[in-house]
């Protein structure tokens, strides 16, 4: 019988597990590692990246995965470009489940609880590792000071609308105030 090739290096096969114990892991990719993760997630930077954590039987046939994820990541700024530096500390769990089938159908609700994963051969922390670090990303990074301009723009002729004048509110504050204006005049 040969032994199936793990995912990753990472990567612990299922049938090997303690039913009675938790299975610690820590993982700190090196420089290498590190340069190729922020490449394919578009970073500027990765640094400072560890996931530790352990896998533990949970009931008779499945598995939690409970972990820290940190990490320094460096990334453009969405409005000027310039680098942006976020440090990023955060719990992680996944929970493994014997017999869970997701929904084939084009379109399906996001469940409830989103750390419910189908059990399979094997539980990679570095996929874990790597899907968590991307959906903790800012979506947004911003530079200290950066701010969305307003563009303006109308044809020759006409009075461009701001944001300002879009604004349901801003023509009644206008005018309770000349009206208190002209209350004040007249006493």
């Amino acid at each position: 019988m040969s032994k199936q090739t793990p995912p990753s290096p990472s990567a612990l096969r299922v049938a090997e597990l303690k039913q009675n114990s938790a299975t610690a892991f820590a993982l700190r990719p090196g420089t290498e590692q590190l340069k190729a993760m922020a490449a394919e997630l578009g970073l500027l930077g990765l640094r400072k990246l560890s996931f530790v954590g352990e896998v533990a039987a949970q009931g008779n046939a499945d598995w939690h995965l409970s972990a820290t994820l940190g990490a320094t990541v460096v990334q453009p700024c969405s409005i000027t470009l310039e680098p942006v530096t976020t440090r990023i500390d955060m719990p992680v769990t996944r929970r493994y489940v014997e017999g869970y089938a997701e929904d084939d159908a084009p379109e399906v609700e996001m469940p409830e609880d989103d750390t419910v994963e189908a059990l399979g051969s094997w539980i990679d922390p570095a996929q874990v590792m790597t899907e968590a670090l991307l959906l903790a990303l800012p979506l947004y990074p911003r530079s200290d000071g950066a701010e969305l301009g307003e563009m303006v723009y109308a044809a020759p002729g006409v009075t461009p609308m701001r944001d300002e004048d879009a604004r349901p509110f801003a023509g009644l504050a206008a005018l309770r105030d000349k009206l208190g204006e002209t209350e004040e005049g007249d006493g």
